[in-house]
């Protein structure tokens, strides 16, 4: 029971961190091309602690932001559309510094082509009004993995890193030598 009791608060504190940095947001230099710094942070997430544990706290995110009113149903179906592309690409792929990296900008663009169907705006002025944010969770995400990723290893969550398996070989690799 204890592992359940510490997968619950971990998926908890998972969805807090996605839902408060989803209100974060860094203006851009042209209007309407504000940044989001819950991408990069989120496909971060989701490289260290898996699909599954990130799909149910960005939904529990969701959630929340939805009962504080703090985002409409269109902000949570380009929000899950973003979670089901860079999360699934993530999942099948792995966590390696090409896919972390392009994981966002393509659920980003996913994401958009879904808002632009339920919208009627062409596709092609959500994705332009989009790339300075795509443009920053490319280089800034892999390095979120890794900061999160070696906080994680300094808490009592480390056994929940999916990642933890490469670092495990690495370990051994290093005190066999």
């Amino acid at each position: 029971m204890k592992n359940g009791t510490k997968e619950i608060t971990l998926v908890a504190i998972l969805a807090a961190i996605i839902a408060i940095s989803g209100s974060f947001k860094f203006p851009g230099i042209i209007p309407g091309t504000e940044f989001q710094l819950s991408a990069p942070i989120a496909v971060a997430i989701c490289a260290t602690f898996g699909f599954k544990r990130y799909i149910t706290a960005g939904i529990m995110a969701s959630l929340v932001n939805l009962a504080l009113g703090t985002h409409t149903i269109f902000n949570v179906i380009v929000a899950m559309v973003f979670r089901l592309v860079a999360g699934g690409m993530i999942g099948i792929l792995g966590s390696s510094l090409l896919v972390v990296s392009l994981a966002g900008p393509i659920g980003t663009v996913c994401a958009r082509v879904v808002l632009s169907y339920i919208t009627s705006t062409p596709i092609k002025v959500l994705v332009v009004a989009a790339l300075p944010g795509m443009l920053y969770t490319l280089l800034s995400s892999y390095l979120l993995f890794r900061i999160v990723e070696n906080i994680t290893l300094k808490t009592p969550y480390k056994d929940f890193i999916v990642s933890n398996n490469r670092l495990k070989k690495t370990a051994i690799k290093t005190s066999a030598s």
